[in-house]
């Protein structure tokens, strides 16, 4: 498991709309059942691409990136009001326990997967709080994204997250990506 981010030099290439030939909004919706009143966590936001539109059905969202050049570039192209940057690595997260009702990442695992990554996640995400991974897959054509051996794919991910706690209900393989769909279960650990 090894770090390494995306060049904030090349962040207004991810503000592209063909990235949702990868992973649609309506699709990243549909894995979770929001409350209005949720606290919920993007997991390496970048320019808020897919922050935007989740922000618009919770209460606040923490975007967390590690990169503050990219929290720059996510209020150039547009921050909501209920957006909250934080510059930190999913492997420290500056957040009381329990603090998000859910937690997502779009195209973001490879980069910042670890064992203490995922314990911060169970630490940080409330009992019951739903997660979903969304990722270039191992078992992809290479045609986009990072080379094929810096990649998981959905079996893996979704072992790494069973290991922490979290009931897997969706784990699915796609011609490029994948998507893993979780729910925090701490008795499960």
């Amino acid at each position: 498991m090894g770090h390494h981010t995306f060049d904030a030099d090349q962040a207004r290439s991810l503000e592209d709309d063909s990235r949702y030939a990868y992973l649609s909004v309506d699709e990243l919706l549909g894995l979770f059942d929001f409350e209005e009143t949720d606290c919920v966590a993007d997991l390496g936001s970048g320019t808020g691409f897919y922050t935007r539109s989740v922000a618009e059905h919770v209460e606040e969202v923490l975007a967390i990136d590690v990169q503050p050049a990219m929290h720059a570039a996510f209020e150039e192209f547009g921050q909501p009001r209920n957006v909250f940057p934080i510059t930190a690595s999913v492997d420290w997260l500056p957040v009381c326990a329990d603090a998000f009702a859910a937690a997502y990442s779009t195209m973001t695992y490879h980069e910042f997967v670890s064992e203490q990554a995922l314990d911060e996640l169970a630490r940080a995400i409330e009992p019951g709080g739903r997660v979903a991974i969304a990722d270039w897959s191992a078992e992809g054509v290479d045609e986009r994204g990072p080379p094929l051996a810096e990649r998981y794919d959905a079996a893996t991910v979704a072992e790494h997250l069973e290991d922490h706690g979290f009931a897997v209900d969706k784990a699915e393989e796609r011609r490029e990506t994948f998507v893993v769909s979780a729910r925090y279960e701490p008795s499960s650990a």
